[in-house]
């Protein structure tokens, strides 16, 4: 099983973090750890030393943070970014997160950041992962303008069931995090899209799917559990399969 999304670098993590790699290191066969600002890029990258060969780098900007930092931390993330691309196994979280954009002003800076981004896969050619909050479409409008990024994932997807399916006609693929344990629409998503064009991920520390308990990367063994048991298929085809797509996409 892998974890293709988390956030291990978060500060919540700061007094107990080697037992929750340690825990992960139990169950999965990898991690990837996505940057979301300059700081956690930076975090990410020296994660990635200290657990090679298990933890993965992507590195990115997240779509909110875009809308609220100032444009010389912007480019200093991207040129750090730059400078590490070789260690980097793909690029973001990135995206559009229109759930509070907060006007005009900053939807069109997290556009033209995504803008960035998609560039620079295309560039580097390296995988991309999207962030896209009440935005599924626009987000997808505008990767399909460049046909020869490599591969691209669209994280702890919540949109409706029928962009989810236009996702996959285009050949990019799916996350579903550990929401999908109590989530019924996500259970839906679960059940409609092919095995073929999923990841599992837990987003952690977000969305634990135990009540009252701070998520973390070993429990996306519930993701797998929870996808197994909607489509009826056993547990370790769910984790070889996902396990499979996302060695495929990002190449460890």
């Amino acid at each position: 099983m892998i974890d293709s999304h988390c956030h291990i670098d978060f500060k919540v993590y700061n007094k107990n973090r080697q037992e929750v790699l340690g825990r992960a290191q139990e169950k999965l066969t990898a991690i990837v750890n996505s940057g979301a600002t300059l700081g956690g890029n930076r975090r990410t990258l020296k994660l990635a030393m200290e657990y090679d060969n298990f933890l993965y780098p992507t590195l990115g900007f997240h779509p909110s943070n875009a809308s609220k930092s100032d444009a010389s931390v912007i480019k200093q993330a991207l040129d750090e970014i730059e400078v590490n691309i070789d260690v980097a196994v793909g690029l973001g979280e990135t995206g559009l997160d229109f759930n509070d954009p907060g006007g005009e002003d900053d939807k069109n800076k997290q556009i033209k950041l995504f803008e960035t981004f998609l560039e620079m896969s295309v560039e580097y050619q390296l995988p991309l992962v999207i962030h896209a909050r009440d935005a599924e479409e626009k987000a997808l409008e505008m990767v399909k303008k460049h046909p020869s990024i490599p591969q691209v994932i669209f994280h702890c997807y919540g949109g409706d069931i029928q962009i989810a399916h236009k996702i996959i006609e285009e050949g990019y693929f799916i996350s579903l995090s550990t929401i999908v344990c109590f989530s019924e629409h996500h259970q839906q998503l679960a059940a409609e899209l092919p095995l073929s064009q999923l990841l599992t991920e837990t987003d952690s520390p977000y969305l634990s799917p135990f009540k009252g308990q701070r998520n973390e990367p070993a429990f996306v063994e519930e993701t797998v559990k929870t996808i197994s048991q909607v489509k009826s298929i056993p547990m370790d085809e769910v984790a070889s399969v996902t396990d499979g797509n996302a060695r495929k996409i990002f190449g460890f």
